[in-house]
């Protein structure tokens, strides 16, 4: 082609054009490098250079068009090949976070993401004050982070549903508490849950589950922890097993605070945090923002109305529990 372009001046033809491309996107295929194919290109150029007079502006131009050609077409290929990938990733993430596909083919895809799903594996979920997703900034920069830190260990960063997303072998708690760490800071002080380290390949959806559940109980109770770990909330989703004995203990100990005036709100919020002080009653009353007799009153008032002395060891058990299922069914919001 270049010998005839610097006889006759002419331009390479559309197929001659649309075979770089071809070939371009072949050599993409086959995993060169595009630095030393256009390296390639030039040598031959030289290597073979027509000596016709006044042949270097024709010859230059020809193989000007004839290198990008083949460079879009290598590029063509290449974004096929990434959007091809990250299909799949996708594809295989839903599978894996819903347990919905076969868990021998599920384990064979995981080896190409990283995962080894023979092992135990943990999973922690941040959400912050906005959805997130796999191009978001803040996910590029808590993967960076990640990959600055711990390299290749089998890690796996996502987002689904707005959410970040870190995967983890279960033997390996450095790395989702370094994940939390540095969630928390970059989505504007959101909220972490971790998972349990659960066996197998339906293992990774177990843990994401309860850290999803964590993150759902965070929210009902109010929590201000940064990172919570499901290990050690287990007893909440014990009180709530049976829902209706939590139920029916809410309404005999707590439902006689709706005949307040103000309903029961303010008394249970007077309790829950006279709880969370140790019951000491000037601690709860500065958290409250009142007067230790204000807060005196509240708690005889309780008393007077369901029976039970929140300062008596033998009634305060019952309050407590009655208080924390209140909080895990949104009561008095919602009719039980």
């Amino acid at each position: 082609m270049l010998t005839e372009v610097s006889a006759t001046g002419r331009r390479p033809t559309r197929d001659e054009l649309d075979e770089r491309r071809a070939l371009g996107e072949r050599a993409a295929e086959a995993g060169h490098s595009l630095r030393m194919l256009v390296r390639r290109h030039l040598d031959a150029t030289r290597a073979c250079w027509p000596g016709a007079p006044g042949s270097a502006d024709s010859v230059l131009a020809a193989v000007s068009q004839a290198v990008d050609a083949f460079a879009e077409g290598y590029e063509r290929a290449q974004h096929l090949a990434v959007r091809q990938e990250e299909a799949a990733r996708r594809e295989f993430i839903d599978d894996l976070l819903y347990g919905r596909s076969d868990l021998g083919r599920l384990a064979e895809r995981a080896e190409r993401f990283g995962l080894v799903l023979s092992r135990a594996h943990a999973v922690a979920v941040a959400e912050g004050p906005e959805a997130y997703a796999d191009t978001h900034p803040v996910t590029r920069r808590v993967e960076t982070a990640l990959i600055s830190r711990f390299g290749d260990r089998r890690i796996l960063l996502t987002t689904k549903n707005g959410q970040l997303i870190c995967i983890a072998p279960g033997d390996q708690d450095e790395v989702l508490a370094f994940f939390a760490k540095q969630a928390h800071a970059v989505t504007d002080a959101g909220r972490v849950a971790i998972g349990r380290p659960q066996p197998g390949a339906g293992g990774v959806v177990h843990s994401y589950e309860e850290a999803l559940s964590t993150l759902q109980l965070a929210q009902r109770l109010a929590l201000d922890e940064p990172v919570l770990r499901a290990a050690e909330l287990l007893v909440y989703p014990v009180l709530t097993r049976d829902r209706q004995a939590m139920a029916d203990l809410v309404l005999s100990a707590l439902g006689p605070l709706r005949g307040a005036r103000g309903g029961a709100e303010p008394l249970l919020r007077t309790l829950e945090v006279y709880f969370e002080s140790g019951c000491v009653a000037a601690e709860a009353a500065r958290r409250l923002t009142l007067s230790v007799r204000a807060l005196t009153y509240r708690l005889e008032r309780i008393h007077e109305l369901t029976g039970a002395n929140p300062a008596d060891p033998m009634h305060r058990y019952t309050l407590q529990t009655a208080v924390i299922g209140a909080r895990l069914l949104d009561w008095p919001t919602q009719e039980l």
